[in-house]
């Protein structure tokens, strides 16, 4: 079958690998008819997520079951799914407990400390030998373990491009919001203007925000926010956004911000000199500009990735603040059913913020186009 592959930071390219076999019966093969990039694919990509062996990443994909394992009772062939980016037992502690992405039985690096070199919580699909080392779905073939668990049919006649996205990054942005226990009436500001941040946007308005703003650098970004989900934008190349959110909110502050950047934000030489010094990679700016953006006894929510421990964290400033804090892989599971609901329901669109739409074969331009934001670039869809 034809697949990405990484190879190192910097390379994945589309090759022939051998197709995907059932290896434990409760898998399930699924060809797969879509498959997206992710902002999380380019921590691999740029190696701040360290992977040695070559592996198929991507863990947004849907498609048709081809064969199913002995004991899979849920699924047939010919089935249409979309699958959820962590891969969940469905029968452990934190499974049972609506937390998927910390399942003890998917990862073999599976362990309580957690940290960047550590134990982890649940494997996911394409995402590293640390988080199980399961090929994922940028292939015409996947293997989907424990495929009574994870995988949702889709009937009726939606698009691949009207559900895809149910694998990821809308119930990631559905989580920094619930979290948050929105109650209505609140100003919620998210930090980046990706696609994790466009749906956090989306979904806040759902919920019943009163006023939604974004930040990014990014003015093709910042367009897409005011496009796709009707939000206020700030620049913060433009104009300081912690001074032009609380001059928003009569000096207070937002009362829910979300980090949907991570560490991948942008840095300065002073911030670039103190990895070194420190050991780290990567900056907690955008996570720093939540803190100060926040009214206090506010919430921050923390959909971004940070990969290891970082010097001088703000803890003063939080617990000053009386802050409510968040973070974590989004658990898809708890959420995926009401969402699908949301989607056949229309009451939220998925679609709006495709800009490109390639053949798996582009892969290496798609990648190429998204890290750099080029060609106006905001999410990234292949057809195998």
């Amino acid at each position: 079958m034809k697949a990405a592959v990484f190879h190192h930071p910097g390379k994945i390219v589309c090759e022939e690998v051998p197709d995907p076999k059932i290896v434990d019966p409760q898998d399930a093969i699924l060809r797969v008819t879509s498959t997206a990039i992710c902002g999380s694919d380019l921590h691999i990509y740029d190696g701040y997520l360290p992977q040695i062996k070559n592996m198929i990443p991507g863990h947004e994909f849907m498609g048709i079951v081809e064969e199913v394992g002995p004991e899979v009772k849920n699924l047939k062939v010919g089935d249409r799914v979309v699958v959820p980016f962590p891969i969940a037992c469905g029968c452990c502690f934190f499974c049972q407990h609506e937390l998927p992405g910390h399942c003890e039985h998917s990862n073999k690096n599976y362990g309580p400390e957690g940290g960047l070199l550590h134990q982890k919580g649940a494997a996911l699909f394409g995402y590293t030998e640390l988080y199980g080392g399961v090929d994922g779905g940028q292939a015409e073939y996947v293997r989907v373990p424990y495929a009574d668990t994870g995988p949702r049919k889709i009937e009726g006649d939606l698009t691949d491009e009207q559900v895809l996205f149910l694998t990821d990054i809308l119930p990631t942005g559905y989580t920094g919001i619930d979290w948050a226990n929105i109650q209505g009436g609140e100003t919620v500001a998210v930090f980046g203007c990706g696609p994790v941040g466009l749906m956090a946007q989306k979904v806040a308005w759902l919920r019943g925000a009163k006023r939604v703003i974004g930040i990014d650098k990014e003015a093709y970004r910042l367009e897409a926010a005011r496009r796709t989900a009707q939000s206020e934008t700030i620049n913060y190349k433009e104009v300081d956004p912690i001074e032009a959110i609380r001059e928003m909110t009569d000096g207070r502050g937002a009362d829910v911000c979300v980090d949907a950047v991570g560490m991948e934000a942008e840095r300065s030489t002073l911030d670039k000199l103190g990895n070194v010094v420190h050991v780290q990679r990567g900056t907690i700016n955008a996570l720093r500009n939540c803190f100060s953006a926040v009214r206090r006894g506010g919430f921050v929510s923390v959909l971004g990735v940070y990969g290891m421990s970082y010097d001088n964290f703000p803890i003063g400033q939080i617990f000053d603040k009386g802050l409510q804090i968040a973070c974590g892989q989004a658990p898809v599971h708890k959420y995926i059913d009401h969402l699908i609901d949301i989607v056949q329901q229309q009451k939220i669109v998925l679609d709006d913020i495709i800009t490109h739409r390639l053949p798996l074969s582009e892969i290496s331009h798609g990648y190429d186009i998204f890290k750099k934001k080029e060609d106006n670039c905001v999410k990234v869809v292949l057809t195998p």
